[in-house]
């Protein structure tokens, strides 16, 4: 199996110029870095101690801020890589004012550009975020014998399925893990199954909050929602914002100064968003801090990336999209901390057990319907209800003991 997968690696990166070239036209890789991804480096490496994360895209690199942060105050540690998938990942990841760290973008898996990634950069350790598995990555990074450590590991059934199918290929790749943190339990009984022997459970570290969490919203912008009855969809993908422009619609008949603020997972929708809230008879604003915002305004609709804690700040109630389509949801902890309702469909099974905790302290409510939402969203508009203070700090001191345990795992091997 594996000499069938470097087959296809190895096509991959034969056809991968036309593939950059697609993703270059659609905006999906920047003109002057995707060079990186085959292992042409604009960066050198520090000596000294470097630790080396790997998460796909934005979500996977938020949720190990907090963790790069105790790592940047370490005066052992020389420098902090991080590498990432997405172009979107590196933009969130420039807005950080990191001293130590350095992004580049993760090289194609063939054998011959990780070793050639390997061989420049050296770390000392390293972590793979969430779900991310690279069989040539991993089995280069242990002819080295460098650790390798997945941090808030995820396995749905469906993945733990397909890798079963591989038996032997999957405990070839999982056994190379020297220790996997699972951000659930049902991860934790997947993997243990795929062979691995160092596994620890304390929780998802989506729970622990950056120190630096900054709420930045121009004044106007601020006045303006501030003026109006306002709930936030955050998140959405395509389908999900047609849903919520005939929500708003039917709610607009009760609340004459609603605001809905749409914030989509994917911004390079944002025109053709536009364009179906239009097509709803819907007036929409897109996000530009300077630019005055009409009064009639219906929709507005944010086209930047990391800006979603400073809508939560302002909202009392948000809709957590990929979940009315069968995506598995979106991370709900970072609406819950700025004290948040959270609404969400049905299907929220990347976050089970988040959901089951916000669930108890009752402020997430399941939706499948339009009737639903808007029952849900009249009774919570109409409430003058504080915000869940209580909950705000349950999160804050489970995350903060997530990260602490965690942290702990991780820098023994980072004591040799």
């Amino acid at each position: 199996m594996l000499f069938i997968y470097r087959i296809l690696i190895n096509f991959i990166f034969f056809i991968s110029p036309i593939i950059i070239i697609f993703r270059l036209i659609k905006k999906k890789e920047d003109f002057y870095r995707f060079k990186e991804k085959f292992c042409h480096f604009n960066k050198n490496r520090r000596n000294g101690k470097v630790i080396w994360i790997h998460g796909a895209s934005v979500g996977e690199f938020q949720s190990i801020v907090p963790l790069i942060e105790k790592y940047e105050k370490k005066k052992d540690i020389a420098q902090i890589l991080i590498t990432s998938n997405t172009l979107s990942s590196s933009k969130v990841i420039s807005k950080y004012k990191f001293k130590k760290v350095v992004h580049q973008f993760f090289p194609i898996d063939t054998s011959y550009h990780t070793k050639k990634f390997l061989k420049h950069w050296k770390p000392t350790v390293s972590m793979f975020v969430d779900s991310e598995i690279w069989p040539n990555m991993l089995f280069n990074l242990n002819k080295k014998k460098i650790p390798i450590i997945l941090i808030n590991a995820r396995l749905t059934y469906r993945s733990f399925r397909r890798w079963s199918r591989f038996k032997q290929f999957s405990i070839q790749v999982f056994r190379n893990f020297n220790l996997c943190i699972c951000s659930n339990l049902k991860t934790k009984i997947y993997l243990k199954k795929l062979g691995v022997k160092n596994i620890k459970y304390f929780g998802n570290l989506k729970f622990s909050q950056s120190e630096s969490d900054r709420v930045e919203i121009n004044d106007n912008i601020k006045k303006f929602i501030k003026k109006r009855k306002v709930w936030c969809a955050s998140s959405t993908h395509n389908t999900e914002e047609n849903f919520i422009g005939l929500v708003h619609k039917k709610l607009k008949t009760k609340y004459n100064n609603l605001l809905t603020i749409i914030i989509p997972r994917h911004i390079n929708r944002i025109y053709e968003i536009e364009n179906q809230l239009k097509q709803l008879g819907l007036k929409t604003h897109l996000h530009e801090p300077n630019k005055k915002i009409s009064d009639e305004t219906d929709i507005y609709l944010v086209n930047a990336y990391g800006q979603t804690k400073s809508f939560f700040a302002i909202s009392k109630n948000v809709f957590l999209g990929g979940s009315l389509i069968n995506h598995g949801g979106q991370n709900p902890l970072e609406a819950a901390r700025y004290g948040c309702n959270i609404l969400h469909g049905p299907n929220v099974s990347n976050f089970d057990e988040i959901y089951k905790f916000l669930n108890s302290q009752k402020i997430s409510f399941k939706v499948q319907k339009q009737s639903g939402m808007l029952k849900i969203l009249n009774k919570l508009l109409s409430s003058k209800k504080d915000n869940q203070k209580n909950t705000q700090n349950k999160i804050f001191l489970k995350g903060k003991k997530i990260l602490e345990l965690s942290f702990m795992e991780i820098s023994y091997y980072l004591k040799t």
